[in-house]
């Protein structure tokens, strides 16, 4: 068995400062954007202070990405830790549907029962919450060079805009006195951080589950490996993500009976294939002889379930 080091980038550092300011700036936003919205009687700024407890979340879930990428696999943990930081985001994303809902119910309590709230505290909280997701969101832009960066800055750029709507918020209770415009504007930020909440809940529970990654198409890429001179069939085909943004794959392949030595040129055009065309370099490749039908777990396609009983394999690339 071998295991590997992720190399660090060059600018690791760097994006590790970015990320270790952004932390603490919008921690520092979500504390004063709470007593602020507790002294205004403002349900939106407390909901503007969950929905920067996601922000702070999923910054802390890059800054750890970006930590545990750079630790290696070992004996005890083969596949790295890429799996921290999808088994964080999957607890993190739950609990703020929760809060979500709790903001909602408040919402709509408050429509029916409606709160004075102080506007003008309301719209100078949320124009520093706009500069401060701005800035977050420009210095994010300048080091997302990877998935994982660029979702970070794409939630704070979303942000910018959501905090925005508090100010105008302010402005429409402070020209027309109508206090139902902080709980409706709280209802919207709760469908804001539910809906994107949501989203982070299903894919990552896809991958926790092993299941195929979002976007991968299996019968383009059994095709696209049958189509390697020297390949008769694919089948037992799995893929999975390992984490958010890293893929494996592991086959049954059906070959002439050749010696080892002559198959090596079949292997080497099968990773070349799935690596260059479908992003995926980490693979488990076994070839057969004779195809196997649906035994021990080998699961074949309907048209290949006419072919023989035995198997044997070759070899793998691992």
């Amino acid at each position: 068995m071998h295991v590997h080091a992720a190399p660090s980038s060059p600018g690791a550092s760097r994006t590790k400062s970015v990320l270790a300011f952004s932390l603490v700036a919008t921690l520092a936003y979500v504390v004063v954007t709470f007593v602020a919205g507790l002294r205004a009687h403002s349900l939106a700024l407390l909901s503007e202070a969950g929905h920067n407890v996601s922000d702070f979340l999923a910054l802390l879930l890059s800054f750890a990405a970006v930590y545990f990428q750079s630790r290696p696999a070992d004996q005890a943990r083969t596949f790295g830790y890429q799996r921290a930081g999808v088994l964080a985001a999957f607890v993190n994303a739950s609990t703020l549907v929760v809060i979500a809902i709790w903001i909602g119910i408040e919402a709509v309590h408050r429509l029916s029962a409606p709160v004075t709230v102080q506007p003008r505290l309301m719209m100078i909280v949320a124009a520093a919450g706009v500069a401060m997701n701005g800035l977050i969101a420009a210095l994010l832009w300048g080091v997302a060079r990877d998935v994982n960066l660029r979702s970070a800055f794409l939630h704070m750029a979303g942000d910018t805009l959501s905090t925005a709507a508090v100010i105008a918020g302010g402005v429409g209770i402070l020209l027309t006195g109508q206090n139902w415009i902080d709980p409706a504007l709280s209802l919207l930020i709760a469908a804001l951080i539910l809906w994107s909440s949501i989203g982070i809940v299903r894919e990552t529970l896809n991958i926790l589950l092993e299941g195929t990654p979002r976007g991968v198409s299996l019968p383009e890429i059994r095709q696209g490996m049958e189509e390697i001179e020297g390949v008769i069939n694919v089948h037992d085909l799995h893929i999975w993500s390992l984490g958010s943004s890293s893929r494996a794959l592991a086959c049954h392949v059906t070959i002439a009976d050749i010696p080892p030595s002559e198959s090596a040129c079949i292997l080497l055009k099968l990773n070349h294939v799935l690596k260059d065309h479908f992003h995926i370099s980490h693979t488990t490749i076994q070839f057969e002889h004779s195809g196997c039908q649906q035994l021990d777990g080998c699961v074949v396609p309907l048209e290949e379930m006419a072919g023989s009983h035995s198997h044997s394999h070759h070899g793998h690339s691992h």
